[in-house]
């Protein structure tokens, strides 16, 4: 049996897979919130905190001998350098939310067990099929930071250079709401940054060129 020394959200998703599970029949099959699973989907890099590596091992361990087999097939296809890219990456949708307010811009902290692997980013969150970007934009901020905001402009999109996910990206006026870490699960902080420091946070050649140039603006 294969084993993973370290569950990342890509290899999490290879056992949904493999288990041939839904989001919501997955994230019941762990005891994990739906929105646990999409981030994994959203964000293949992403390593799970502490127990939730327990809960993939014992799901690992438990799965029928069949979907273990069918996960060794897909792990072996995933680490053969000719086929290193994410199957369906392009297909998976993720709308990231650029919310403004004034000379500041809205961050959130993702978490991780390692200090060195704690990411800072602009709220986003998964679009679902049939869904509109703009909505998930606004709902998604909302849910992870209590921040009510308005699309003001779409941005473009683009493969992201890390994840290989298809991102677009909105740019959000701030209407209402103290921003909040409303998602501990999965964020550490939540914080309005200076436009001229979000390079401190995020590093400036993974960031959107179309959104650097927002942050260029009255700064």
């Amino acid at each position: 049996m294969d084993v993973i020394e370290r569950w990342s959200g890509r290899y999490a998703c290879l056992l949904q897979s493999a288990l041939r599970l839904g989001n919501e029949q997955f994230a019941a099959h762990l005891g994990i919130a739906v929105r646990t699973v999409a981030t994994w989907h959203a964000d293949a890099s992403v390593v799970p905190r502490r127990e939730m590596q327990q809960l993939l091992d014992t799901a690992h361990e438990r799965a029928p001998a069949a979907a273990r087999q069918r996960f060794a097939l897909l792990l072996a296809k995933e680490r053969a350098p000719v086929d290193s890219t994410p199957p369906g990456a392009q297909a998976l949708r993720v709308a990231i939310a650029v919310v403004v307010r004034d000379s500041d811009v809205l961050l959130v902290c993702r978490r991780d067990d390692d200090a060195a692997g704690i990411t800072w980013q602009f709220p986003a969150g998964v679009i679902k099929p049939g869904g509109k970007a703009e909505t998930t934009t606004v709902r998604e901020t909302l849910d992870e930071t209590g921040v009510h905001c308005a699309v003001r402009q779409h941005l473009g999109n683009r493969l992201h250079p890390v994840t290989g996910v298809l991102c677009e990206y909105f740019l959000c006026e701030y209407l209402a709401g103290e921003a909040t870490n409303s998602d501990a699960a999965e964020n550490i902080d939540v914080m309005w940054v200076p436009r001229n420091s979000v390079p401190r946070f995020i590093p400036v050649d993974t960031i959107f060129p179309p959104i650097l140039a927002v942050l260029e603006e009255q700064t």
